[in-house]
């Protein structure tokens, strides 16, 4: 297997629209880390968000390299190309260490006849009983559910292959981390499918280090897991099995580990995780992209005065363009908009009443899914407010960075590590 820059076995992705909260994001790993739960930041923000913001790689790079500086972090840190692509990755390639490859849009795809007949033929392994260490039952394969399976992911990390070559002769094969998404497909992969994907990532010789395999239930945007909790404990627990198992069968770095990410929060499903990960001791790899922009309008919010005013602006913008913001969104999101409060209602809100609306707390009576979600998905209203924006999250730092960290430290990393 090639060389590879080693990630740390807890990694936390965390997504900055505006590269503004890099210190109070790092300060909450800070916390965590006292208490024994030592999680390596990575910091993502991919092609997409850079478009709509209009900013550029190397923002990501320099916010991060400031807030290590500003907080003396001696532990590593990376930056992520977020499901980065080959046709928008030479940009990222001088500001990233870490690439999170996303190959959705070749998943199901054929590959070339050839290649599948060889990838079967050479892997006999996968066909028959398959009997993997703490899964309770063994799996029986025939060749043709191997041809199936493969025929659906095997274009796929081909592709992941080539972005990785083409990252690995630019950059140099030691100095990054590779992640492979293969979460943004129909159905959830069963533990052979899993196998058979890490083997074929095996064959293109990518060192991953993290994979996103699809699970059950939904990861709407800035909300709570929506699904079955006991079924997703089990994938979750058979994925961890079976990335033991193909470490070992395949030759993969001893550091690879699930990674969770999209933009939800996943407050139900932390409990199983920690379990599972307990169990096999092992590692894991969590974004939390958006819920950092989020904690900013709620300190906005929270502060009163012009930032109440900006957060009611960026609001009722969002209200006037809610199904243009929706649509790109539509397969994370639940939106009841029956449930949305007009734009008059809020602009005569109090402070504690945005607050309590957005803020993602279960148990206050005024919070609104529906409302969070909305905003979740309406950050390119900021952007448009361009400085004005800006000099707001600097005016009110100290209250907008006491909720960037508090939500990462207290929703997330404890419950995820320390069961807090």
């Amino acid at each position: 297997m090639n060389t590879f820059l080693p990630l740390g076995k807890y990694s936390f992705g965390m997504g900055d629209r505006f590269a503004h909260q890099g210190k109070a994001q790092l300060q909450a790993c800070i916390l965590a880390t006292k208490l024994g739960a030592n999680f390596i930041p990575v910091w993502n923000k991919s092609n997409r968000e850079h478009t709509f913001i209009g900013t550029e790689p190397a923002s990501t790079r320099g916010a991060a390299d400031a807030a290590v500086k500003a907080l003396g972090w001696t532990q590593p840190y990376h930056v992520d190309a977020d499901h980065i692509r080959l046709e928008t990755v030479d940009k990222f390639i001088p500001h990233s260490d870490f690439f999170t490859i996303d190959v959705a849009d070749s998943i199901g795809k054929a590959p070339p006849a050839a290649s599948l007949a060889a990838f079967v033929t050479r892997h006999p392994e996968l066909i028959g009983t398959i009997a993997i260490p703490h899964i309770d039952q063994p799996f029986h394969t025939t060749r043709e559910y191997v041809e199936n399976i493969a025929g659906k992911f095997l274009l796929a990390v081909q592709e992941a292959g080539v972005i990785y070559r083409h990252i690995a002769q630019a950059k140099g094969a030691a100095n990054f981390i590779t992640e492979v998404s293969m979460d943004e497909t129909d159905s959830p992969q069963t533990p052979p499918e899993l196998l058979i994907i890490l083997a074929a990532i095996a064959d293109e010789q990518i060192p991953i280090q993290t994979i996103a395999p699809k699970f059950t239930g939904r990861f709407n945007k800035g909300v709570d897991y929506v699904g079955d909790v006991k079924q997703f404990e089990k994938e979750f627990t058979e994925d961890l099995a079976v990335i033991g198992f193909a470490i070992k069968k395949y030759g993969l770095p001893a550091s690879l580990k699930l990674s969770v990410h999209s933009g939800s929060d996943k407050f139900s499903i932390y409990a199983p995780m920690r379990r599972a990960l307990q169990q096999f001791d092992a590692g894991v790899h969590i974004k939390t992209a958006g819920t950092t922009w989020l904690e900013e309008l709620i300190g906005l919010a929270e502060a009163g005065g012009d930032g109440l005013e900006i957060a009611k602006e960026i609001y009722a913008y969002a209200m006037e363009h809610v199904d243009e913001f929706c649509a790109p969104y539509a397969s994370v999101i639940d939106i009841d908009k029956a449930k949305l409060p007009s734009a008059a209602a809020v602009n005569g809100w109090t402070s504690a009443q945005f607050v309590n609306a957005l803020r993602h707390d279960q148990k206050n009576p005024e919070y609104n899914p529906s409302f969070r979600q909305l905003l979740h998905v309406s950050f390119k209203v900021a952007a448009k407010k361009g400085e004005r924006y800006l000099n707001a999250l600097k005016k009110h730092e100290v209250i907008v960075g006491r909720n960037v960290t508090e939500n990462l430290f207290v929703r997330h990393m404890k419950p995820l590590l320390l069961g807090q």
